[in-house]
């Protein structure tokens, strides 16, 4: 087996503030950009970008036998992703022996992977070649220009709902309201959506700070089926009164499943589907629909250094990678045999908001949590 390297966020001091000249530091690891524009300017197609275009147009063994024996020549991968720990180590193990090639982690919490990628490309470094994340930090990132194209049937078997301009899904992370089986005896949990801003769970209900992708999509989906705007802050208002304040969902699942709190309104299926199997005291089964499902994804960095590891990594990820992330407890972007959802309603975030007015229903939603209490974790 190949290393796998973690980084912390010490490595993250290596690298000025945006806009200020680079430093080297013995023990940083990597190297700047050696001179010319940043890759998001606009001066034609980087070196990465010609080794996403030359492979782009292969496919089957052919494309894969290419990539290998480019990556192999370039040695190693610089991974920076948001996946929970225990996820990101079976992931990249996985890769690494697969194809023996070294992988650099760097693991942090999205918006901290968000401000690490913004920081080195504004001081023109290249620190990372593939980026793992939230759909809203990815839209970020392309917004700025950072991210490349990415073509390849793999992306093309990805529903619509997950293939964007400069990313592609590899997940979904499932929006679903989760309790204590200790606190909430069986058939008392909570079957709607609106039976969150019940009275009852005032004092026992948790809502995540920055859940504001969540908040907008079922916010769109009661204005859908007829709710006025009064009606729907009414019920967000009652959610939030009394509330339990978590930052972080994998915080929030470890206070519930120590009974900090009954009822969780909007954690990922996922986190609490791994500490159910590990005894934990917790369910969200049967699903309260509509599950609201929110795409993860992969970007190749038009500044990567080692491109053809990058191109490899996203086109494992989506195909043998997807069977990885199922056996992690993860919702697969590519559905192949058995749909565990079938049946089950499932609306997508609503990308198109959360582009165009994620500031705004980011304040909104801010205001809403306020009125709860925050709490934090061991």
């Amino acid at each position: 087996m190949k290393t796998v390297r973690i980084w912390g966020r010490g490595r993250l001091a290596c690298v000025l503030a945006a806009g200020v000249a680079l430093t080297l530091v013995a023990g940083c690891g990597g190297s700047p950009t050696a001179g010319g524009p940043k890759a998001g300017g606009n001066t034609g197609p980087t070196e990465a970008e010609k080794v996403y275009a030359e492979i782009a147009g292969l496919s089957g063994k052919q494309r894969r036998d290419k990539l290998v024996e480019l990556a192999e020549k370039e040695g190693k991968l610089d991974l920076y992703t948001s996946m929970t720990s225990d996820v990101a180590d079976a992931v990249t193990g996985a890769f690494s022996d697969k194809f023996g090639i070294d992988v650099n982690v760097y693991r942090a919490g999205s918006e901290t992977v968000l401000q690490r990628i913004l920081q080195e490309q504004g001081a023109n470094y290249r620190g990372n070649d593939v980026v793992e994340t939230n759909a809203n930090e990815l839209f970020a990132l392309n917004k700025e220009h950072f991210l490349a194209e990415y073509k390849g049937e793999r992306r093309d078997l990805v529903p619509e709902a997950g293939r964007f301009e400069g990313w592609t899904a590899t997940r979904f992370n499932l929006f679903a309201p989760s309790w204590n089986t200790k606190l909430v005896p069986a058939g008392q949990q909570p079957k709607t959506w609106e039976e969150l801003a019940d009275p009852k769970w005032d004092g026992k209900l948790s809502m995540e700070l920055a859940d504001y992708d969540w908040y907008l999509t079922l916010y769109g989906y009661w204005k859908k089926q007829g709710k006025s705007d009064e009606e729907i802050d009414r019920l967000f208002a009652g959610m939030a009164q009394g509330a339990k304040i978590a930052k972080g969902h994998t915080v929030q699942g470890e206070l519930l499943s120590a009974g900090q709190f009954s009822v969780v309104a909007s954690n990922y299926s996922y986190i609490v589907e791994r500490a159910k199997k590990k005894g934990a005291p917790v369910d969200y089964l049967p699903f309260v629909q509509p599950v609201i499902a929110r795409p993860n994804g992969v970007g190749l960095m038009k500044s990567a250094q080692h491109p053809a590891a990058a191109m490899l990594f996203a086109d494992w990820l989506l195909e043998e990678g997807q069977k990885v992330l199922v056996d992690e407890g993860l919702t697969p972007a590519i559905v192949e045999g058995n749909d565990p959802l079938k049946g089950v309603e499932v609306i997508p975030v609503d990308v198109k908001t959360l582009v165009e007015q994620g500031d705004e229903w980011s304040k909104r939603y801010e205001k809403v949590v306020s009125n709860g209490e925050k709490v934090e974790g061991k």
